[in-house]
């Protein structure tokens, strides 16, 4: 019988993670997964579309990559879900009592965003909700705990908050909360030396980030402007970010926390501060991604980290609430969120068909199961092909494979490229090829007079004669490999010849985004 709560967190902390372990290996690595794959390959200061410290953080868990699979790539996520939810039962500990820190960790598993998107799938966000959530560890000492050594608390605060902004830029929204609610409760605080010093602790961290900009004309700045100046109001893009957050948070887990907002002057904190600070680290983030998504297109899972606060806040109102419809929403949401993982498991591997289109030119266009599958048995197949084109001389030797857009070309990184020994090369605008315009460079070039193949999956139609006859003497009718489940063909996949290099590609670094 456990005793403590800190026992059951332990214990939800143990089985959540065999539960994404023992699944990890049955869906294979998305889209998003396959392309931070690359950064790994070529650890770098910065990348295009990122902060370095996913890469860093992939070559961890596949042991400097020794041992590349599903579960070793993820299990740097896995990790990750579990630190954070331990954290936030720290923190809500500290806040309240160690039963509202285990409602909180019940909260962070259940949210589909921390214990599922970012805390299975290995993305940015994975890094950085461990140091997130650290951080907000060690703000609630500095603020509520006033610990004695609080120059080296504010010190490890900056490294902290620089390590989160090491794996998405936006981790910088953790000062910009904390020195709003310093500034509207004990302002002379944000003049004080640790907090300065923390900050350049934070700035230094910032360096690599700011250097490697300098070095490529800040482009990774320059193609993140211009997602967002769309002019006029798009309502159905915020509309689309609110009811993506709803669900990208679990919805029941939503609810609790839009309550927990609403009873907020009922809510009795140790410190009455307790509450504004857990708003003001999530209300101005959220709603800062709302302005935007009036006006652009967003991405739910990027205000993410912003609910964290609200996780803590609704913890704490579940602990005080006499009723026991907020503990039944809890199971519920986590019970949810872990049927989810099984459906996934189970329509990835069995499901009949797919979700997308069913029209002969683009089939399975638009189904997101197809990112998890299909891509092992292709390689092989392919793999097949291509040892048999060259003992029939079909193809030149060491010929390329060449792809245009950054998806699908992070799926044939992974399992085509690296299975086969072929060489992958990125043909095409920076905007399109992204991080494989750097790989490009420590690749062997496309040559006059080398053939290559180019392979297309149904579900991402690409018009390989527009796009590289002029590069070709001559390209092959496709040779099709179909993807099979369930007895049904779900997907199939083009296979061209391109044979006798006439036209080298210009350097896509050489472009703007």
């Amino acid at each position: 019988m456990l005793k403590t709560y800190s026992q059951k967190v332990y214990l939800l902390i143990f089985f959540a993670a065999i539960a994404k372990i023992i699944a990890a290996p049955f869906l294979e690595l998305g889209n998003d997964e396959v392309y931070y794959w690359t950064y790994a390959l070529q650890l770098d200061f910065n990348h295009f579309d990122h902060p370095p410290l996913v890469g860093f953080l992939i070559r961890a868990s596949t042991l400097n990559m020794h041992w590349v699979s599903e579960l070793s790539m993820r299990l740097g996520a896995i990790i990750s879900a579990s630190i954070g939810c331990y954290l936030v039962f720290k923190t809500t500990t500290h806040l309240s009592n160690e039963r509202a820190g285990f409602y909180a960790a019940l909260l962070y598993q259940a949210g589909i965003y921390t214990g599922f998107i970012a805390g299975f799938f290995i993305l940015p966000d994975s890094a950085q909700l461990i140091f997130w959530t650290a951080s907000l560890y060690v703000m609630s000492l500095l603020l509520f705990a006033n610990p004695k050594k609080q120059i080296g608390y504010w010190i490890l605060l900056g490294l902290l908050v620089g390590l989160a902004t090491l794996s998405k830029v936006h981790g910088l929204f953790l000062w910009a909360g904390v020195g709003a609610f310093l500034l509207f409760t004990n302002y002379k605080r944000l003049f004080s030396g640790g907090f300065i010093l923390a900050v350049f602790v934070t700035l230094l961290c910032m360096v690599p980030i700011v250097y490697w900009n300098i070095s490529y004309d800040f482009i990774t700045y320059r193609f993140h402007s211009e997602r967002v100046t769309h002019t006029g109001i798009n309502i159905a893009s915020f509309i689309t970010e609110i009811g993506g957050e709803f669900l990208y948070q679990n919805p029941l887990v939503y609810i609790l926390m839009i309550v927990s907002i609403m009873t907020y002057k009922n809510i009795s904190f140790q410190h009455k501060n307790i509450g504004r600070w857990l708003l003001w680290m999530s209300l101005p983030l959220i709603f800062i991604f709302w302005m935007v998504a009036l006006f652009n297109p967003t991405l739910p899972h990027w205000s993410g980290p912003a609910f964290i606060p609200l996780m803590i806040l609704a913890g704490i109102y579940i602990d005080q609430k006499k009723q026991n419809w907020p503990v039944y929403f809890v199971r519920t949401a986590l019970a949810l969120v872990f049927t989810i993982l099984l459906v996934l498991v189970v329509i990835v591997q069995k499901y009949p068909g797919n979700f997308g289109s069913q029209q002969k030119n683009n089939l399975g266009e638009y189904c997101p199961t197809l990112d998890l599958s299909g891509w092992k048995d292709f390689s092989a197949s392919f793999k097949t092909i291509a040892a048999q084109d060259q003992s029939n001389h079909v193809m030149g030797k060491a010929p390329s494979i060449i792809v245009g857009k950054w998806f699908p070309a992070g799926h044939l990184e992974f399992y085509t490229a690296r299975t086969t020994g072929l060489p992958l090369i990125g043909v095409g605008p920076l905007q399109d090829i992204h991080k494989f315009a750097w790989l490009n460079n420590e690749r062997p070039e496309l040559a006059l007079g080398a053939d290559a193949y180019c392979i297309v999956p149904s579900n991402v139609p690409f018009d390989i004669t527009n796009t590289y006859g002029t590069y070709f003497k001559t390209i092959d009718a496709p040779q099709i490999i179909n993807q099979v489940r369930g007895g049904v063909v779900v997907r199939y996949f083009l296979v061209y010849r391109l044979h006798n290099c006439i036209k080298l590609q210009t350097s896509a670094l050489s472009q703007r985004p």
